[in-house]
C-alpha cells in the first residue's frame, strides 16, 4: 500500500536535470523512474537511468510525460528489462531503451551523454527513433516530433525492401492480416506464425512467396503446419526461427532472422535452412517453375 511505502509518497526530493529546453518542451535527466513526478507534463521527454521494465513503467505513466528514454537494464532474464516499453506504448507514450552497456544504471546525466538506443517501441519509432541512435539526439526527436494516432489498437508498419526486374516486390509487414490485393505479386515477409490459421490467411492472399515465423515451432510443429498447406497450392514459403528473430516483428526478421524450414516449391527457388531471412526473400522474388503439385509428397517441406 502506498501509504506504507514512504518512499512512494516523499515528493520533496526528486533530482531533476534540465539539459534541454526549447518552445516550452524539455528534456530532463534524472537518475530514478521514481522521480518523475507531477512536474513532468506531456511537453517533457524524461531520461531516467532506471531499467524499462512494467515497474519502472507503472511509475512514471501516471504524469504523463511527453516521452520516455529509460536503459534497458542489459534487458535480462524474459526481456523483463525493456518490457515497459510496450506497457508505454498501450498508454500512447513513446519510449525507447539504451544499450546497458553504453550508459551507468542509475545516472541519468551519463544516460543522456553517452547512451545509445537499443530498442525503441512503434511510437518511438514513428517519431524517428531508431536503434543505434545517441540517446541525446533520440531524445531531440521526441522533443520535436509528435507519433502520431496514440490510440490503441493496430499499428501497421509496411516497406518494400526491393523490387525485381519483373516488378515484383519484397514487402515487410509485421502479419499477413495487414497484406493488400496487390501482393499476390509480391514476396512477402510477415512475422505472425505459420500455423493452421496462418496458412488460411496465406492463401487468401496468395503471394508469390512468403516468409513467416516458425513460432518456435510448437507442439507437434504445428507452427509451420502451414507450409505443406500452401504448398498444396503451389504456394513457395518458409520460416524464420523464432530464436533469431522475435515473433511479431518482421522487419527484425528481414534484417537477422534466419530460415528454420521451407516448403518444396522454396526449395525450388533455392531456399534452404539455416539461409538468412533477407537471402531467402530474394530467392522467393525469383521466377523458378511452378511447383508440381504431383511432387509434393516427395518431400514436403524441410526441417533441421
Amino acid at each position: 500500500m502506498a501509504e506504507e511505502a514512504p518512499l512512494l509518497n516523499d515528493e520533496a526530493d526528486h533530482p531533476h536535470d534540465v539539459v534541454v529546453e526549447r518552445d516550452g518542451r524539455r528534456v530532463i535527466a534524472m537518475d530514478s523512474a521514481r522521480y518523475v513526478d507531477a512536474r513532468n507534463t506531456d511537453t517533457d521527454v524524461v531520461v531516467p537511468s532506471s531499467y524499462l521494465g512494467v515497474l519502472p513503467a507503472r511509475l512514471m505513466a501516471p504524469h504523463r510525460p511527453r516521452a520516455v528514454i529509460g536503459h534497458d537494464g542489459c534487458i535480462g532474464k524474459d526481456g523483463a528489462g525493456i518490457a515497459g516499453l510496450w506497457y508505454l506504448e498501450a498508454l500512447g507514450i513513446p519510449a525507447a531503451a539504451a544499450d546497458g552497456m553504453s550508459a551507468e544504471l542509475g545516472n541519468g546525466l551519463d544516460l543522456y551523454e553517452t547512451g545509445v538506443i537499443s530498442r525503441v517501441n512503434i511510437l518511438a519509432e514513428r517519431c524517428g527513433v531508431s536503434e543505434g541512435m545517441t540517446v541525446r539526439d533520440a531524445a531531440d526527436v521526441l522533443l520535436a516530433n509528435e507519433p502520431g494516432d496514440t490510440s490503441a489498437g493496430t499499428k501497421i508498419r509496411r516497406e518494400s525492401m526491393a523490387t525485381s526486374p519483373e516488378g515484383r516486390e519484397i514487402v515487410v509487414t509485421d502479419s499477413i492480416v495487414f497484406a493488400l490485393p496487390e501482393d499476390s505479386r509480391n514476396v512477402l515477409v510477415t512475422a505472425g506464425h505459420t500455423g493452421r490459421s496462418g496458412a488460411k490467411f496465406l492463401l487468401e492472399v496468395s503471394p508469390h512467396g512468403f516468409i513467416c515465423s516458425d513460432g518456435g515451432m510448437s507442439k507437434n510443429n504445428a507452427g509451420i503446419t502451414g507450409l505443406d498447406v500452401t504448398a498444396e497450392h503451389g504456394l513457395a514459403g518458409a520460416c524464420c526461427d523464432a530464436w533469431s528473430a522475435p515473433v511479431g516483428d518482421a522487419f527484425k526478421a528481414y534484417e537477422e532472422g534466419t530460415i528454420s524450414a521451407c516448403n518444396a516449391p522454396a526449395r525450388a527457388r533455392g531456399v534452404e535452412v539455416g539461409m538468412t531471412v533477407r537471402d531467402a526473400a530474394h530467392g522467393l522474388l525469383g521466377e523458378a517453375d511452378r511447383w508440381e503439385v504431383s511432387t509434393r509428397a516427395d518431400r514436403p517441406l524441410t526441417v533441421p
